[in-house]
């Protein structure tokens, strides 16, 4: 089974000018892509890897599998990034996302605070997600490189790439403009079905 990725649904200019077209092109074309060519290369040696799924190769233990687990991640991460980013600008909140996270955080506020705050200082390369664990609990996390929550048996609901390619080109070292451009472009509805799922 070969793996491919799972690109934007929106035209690569169409978050402007939250996220400019150069970005994303370069994100999609060049870095996402590349990572699910270099997966398939790397299962290239490991017949009896070639049927699993993303979310089975990504909590290969990346001690064992280090080219796998990682290329992996970033294939699986970037699929969940792109289906939750939208051209429309600024969607209101669907009320059974709003009562999720009045319930985990206090108020929606308290989990923007929260979830900009922990990406704001992760150093290095990496992602903030917010998370459900087995219990349907919310919180939130970061992890480095392309590790994916579900190697620790959490399921990703939000993700944000704090890569600097993911934002280089526009912001430079700017990261708190990123992501503060991330929330305009969030894709509530999709966050919406993300919570509904076991």
């Amino acid at each position: 089974m070969k793996h491919i990725i799972t690109p934007p649904s929106f035209e690569l200019s169409a978050l402007e000018p939250y996220f400019d077209a150069a970005t994303m092109d370069f994100h999609v074309n060049k870095h996402h892509q590349g990572y699910a060519d270099k997966l398939n290369a790397a299962l290239d040696e490991f017949p009896d890897l070639q049927s699993s799924s993303l979310e089975e190769l990504v909590t290969l233990d990346i001690k064992d599998y280090p080219a796998i687990h990682n290329t992996a991640g970033g294939v699986l991460n970037h699929n969940l990034f792109w289906s939750i980013l939208s051209p429309q600008v600024d969607q209101p909140f669907p009320e059974s996302v709003h009562q999720t996270l009045v319930k985990h955080f206090g108020a929606i506020d308290n989990f923007k605070q929260e979830f900009t705050a922990k990406a704001s200082v992760f150093f290095g390369s990496g992602w903030t997600w917010l998370v459900a664990d087995s219990q349907n609990n919310l919180k939130i996390i970061s992890t480095p490189n392309q590790d994916n929550p579900l190697a620790q048996n959490l399921t990703p609901i939000i993700g944000l790439d704090l890569w600097e390619h993911s934002y280089y080109l526009k912001y430079q070292n700017r990261r708190p403009e990123y992501i503060d451009a991330f929330w305009h472009i969030l894709n509530w509805k999709q966050v919406e079905t993300n919570l509904q799922q076991p």
